[in-house]
């Protein structure tokens, strides 16, 4: 979708986050948050809200948006203040959620990324602390619906952006980098299957230089994926309203990825419709200046940060550099292999290809990748030096890869070039980079293909490649590409 007018309408999308905070317990008390337990078996008194008991910060949580305000550039409160949302649903046993309104402990900041050779820059509204509400089930109850409170009081992040987003790609790629950096700096796991990184897309269309339109809020995205499918049907669906002369009405709706289509799930409430008031039961947040300085000290370089290093300290493509951060354990391979003695440009090139390949079709992280950097570094190395092909490499890759052996085994360039020659010699991929031997199957390969010379000194180029499959046919493969070319060459005057 045009990134700047659809059917004469221009796209404005606002993102709302809910980042779920990589606590050990809740924000308000000591029940545990780990996924998947039995329902309502991490429900303590003050997640059920039962009389007389009373809320207490945790800690953790108050670090966590610290960190997230210091990666974003933002201002961290001094002092912020808790307030009760109220609203009345099953699965709120108190009857409101305590959240931050007018006072949030992160304030302002901006994510920048890629949307393919153009830096955006997306400005961030606000990120509050709030709870968690319980979950609703629906299914296996005999036509009745059942509570799980297990949820109620997991911390959350969220993350409210100014409608700078404008379309679906732009989104996309927003949501991708805001989930990378929230877990770059260990504040969320990301599981979005899991519900830890949650996504309302707020979606409206005008005409270019008039308001801002009626915006639908779509809730609850957990996929990269239906988010673009999303918003790309709400922005037709809005656009076929106004161009009919129906009125766009506020409101709620979810994304049916079965029918590809949103559906309206009730009107939008404004803030006043949920009498937001200080909650008396907590204090002011006062977060000192030590404390941000304390977090400040501790904080990872940023992925931005270190692909800017990756192109200063090696040469890398900005591209390179973005793609190389796309984790800490994908820049830590990538460092990894170059200190190892890997060109970097040549580590990189095989690290976003054959390595990142096998990857996914295995279906793992780079941090279970059974080839250890010191041993593609030796690969590499074997490659530049002429004893292998690019193509043979790939076959030598292979082997490492089934064979998976123990990082420790190879930690020492020696012992990775000593493995990386025996996987060669036993697969006989070694490079025949003998000039005397090449030359003489060159003159014999000149000497069989007289049609193939004639046409190549007439000008055509194919007939010099067919020249070159004829050596590399004879050599088995095993000639270094570059050296047949230059004998050739030679020898064709």
């Amino acid at each position: 979708m045009n990134r700047f007018l659809v059917q004469g309408y221009e796209v404005v999308i606002g993102f709302e986050t809910h980042a779920q905070l990589s606590t050990r317990s809740k924000i308000f008390s000591r029940a545990a948050t780990a996924f998947g337990a039995e329902p309502n078996t991490q429900a303590c008194p003050v997640d059920l809200a039962l009389p007389g008991t009373l809320p207490v910060m945790n800690r953790a949580a108050v670090e966590c948006a610290i960190r997230f305000g210091l990666a974003v550039g933002a201002h961290i409160a001094p002092r912020s203040v808790f307030a009760r949302k109220n609203y009345f649903y099953p699965d709120l046993p108190k009857g409101y959620q305590i959240s931050q309104y007018e006072i949030p402990v992160v304030q302002g900041g901006a994510i920048r990324f890629y949307l393919g050779d153009e830096l955006r820059t997306v400005r961030l509204v606000r990120a509050h602390l709030e709870e968690d509400a319980g979950k609703s089930l629906h299914e296996d109850f005999h036509g009745m619906s059942g509570i799980d409170l297990n949820r109620a009081g997991t911390p959350l992040l969220e993350i409210v952006t100014e409608p700078d987003i404008r379309s679906s790609a732009e989104a996309v790629a927003y949501a991708k980098e805001l989930h990378k950096l929230v877990t770059w700096i260990g504040i969320c796991d990301g599981n979005m299957q899991e519900g830890s990184f949650r996504c309302d897309a707020n979606v409206s269309v005008r005409k270019p230089g008039a308001p801002l339109g009626t915006r639908r809020e779509i809730k609850n995205l957990n996929s990269f994926k239906f988010m673009q499918q999303a918003i790309d049907y709400e922005v037709r669906w809005q656009i076929e309203q106004l161009e009919d002369g129906r009125p766009i009405e506020q409101a709620t709706v979810l994304f049916d990825p079965d029918t590809g289509e949103t559906r309206a799930m009730r009107t939008k409430e404004d803030a006043a419709d949920y009498r937001y008031f200080p909650d008396p039961d907590l204090p002011p947040l006062i977060i000192a200046p030590g404390w941000v300085e304390a977090v400040r000290a501790a904080m990872p370089e940023l992925p931005r940060a270190m692909a800017e290093r990756f192109v200063r300290d090696h040469g890398l493509p900005d591209y390179d550099a973005t793609m190389l951060t796309q984790s800490p354990a994908m820049a830590a391979y990538f460092e990894d292999t170059v200190r190892a003695g890997a060109a970097p440009k040549a580590a990189s090139n095989w690290i976003m290809g054959e390595v990142s390949r096998r990857l996914n079709a295995a279906e793992i992280g780079i941090e279970r990748c059974p080839v250890p950097p010191a041993l593609l570094a030796a690969l590499l190395q074997r490659v530049a030096d002429g004893t292998v092909s690019n193509n043979a490499a790939k076959q030598v890759f292979d082997a490492l890869w089934a064979e998976a052996p123990e990082a420790g085994a190879v930690a020492d360039v020696a012992a990775a070039l000593a493995r990386v020659d025996a996987v060669i010699a036993a697969k006989g991929l070694r490079q025949m980079n003998d000039t005397g031997a090449l030359q003489a199957i060159v003159e014999q390969v000149i000497a069989a293909n007289p049609k193939n010379v004639a046409e190549y000194r007439a000008g055509k180029d194919k007939a010099f490649n067919a020249l070159v499959g004829q050596v590399m046919k004879a050599t088995q493969g095993k000639a270094n590409p570059q050296q047949v070319n230059e004998l050739l060459k030679r020898a064709l005057g």
